[in-house]
């Protein structure tokens, strides 16, 4: 019987909380910063005066971030509020993302290389720490393209991310790799768990 394949990294998508409890579509409204766009499945972060812009890259060792966005809400040019999968750069004001913003929370993500093809892993990445790979986003589909980079999975690493699930559904029967893995944010990268409040 064939089994479910990955063909491409997707973004990060909200599961459930880590102690188990479903996810309910919780969100949070954020303005955010001007000129930036903002994708579905992305990471992202709380800046100076309160807005939140794209993670430039969630490999970096010393970033924060407060979420993910799952959609949007924006003004276009004919003055009409659109929700939306994705916000261009230019062209519409009053940018929101809807961000998945619990500390607790789980995302279903695609593993790659430091790179955009699925590279498979094994078991024995749960519970390591791992780097996250940025992509490009897609204004076709509105969807980030970012995933983990398994090649990292180390347990002592500091690491924006922490696998803490594997997908079953996408398992390889036959070497028993993963194509997709389940993370959450890790500790104080979280900025609401951080002990310092938002500067930059």
């Amino acid at each position: 019987m064939a089994y479910p394949t990955v063909s491409a990294p997707y973004g990060f998508k909200p599961i459930n909380r880590f102690d188990g409890l479903p996810y309910a579509g919780a969100t949070q409204l954020y303005p955010v910063t001007s000129g930036q766009a903002v994708y579905y499945g992305q990471v992202v972060k709380f800046v100076a005066g309160g807005t939140v812009s794209p993670v430039a890259d969630i490999s970096s060792t010393s970033i924060y971030a407060v979420g993910v966005c799952t959609g949007v809400q924006y003004t276009n040019s004919s003055g009409q509020t659109v929700q939306a999968q994705y916000a261009p750069a230019s062209g519409v004001s009053n940018v929101y993302a809807y961000v998945v913003n619990d500390p607790a929370a789980v995302f279903k993500v695609a593993v790659t290389g430091n790179n955009s093809t699925i590279t498979p892993v094994p078991a024995t990445v749960l519970n390591t720490n791992v780097d996250g790979v940025t992509g490009t986003p897609s204004s076709t589909t509105g969807d980030a393209t970012s995933s983990v980079d398994g090649t990292t999975a180390d347990a002592g690493a500091t690491s924006l991310f922490r696998i803490v699930g594997l997908v079953e559904e996408t398992k390889n029967p036959t070497t028993g790799y993963y194509s997709e893995v389940l993370v959450k944010f890790n500790g104080t990268y979280h900025q609401q768990l951080s002990t310092t409040g938002t500067t930059t």
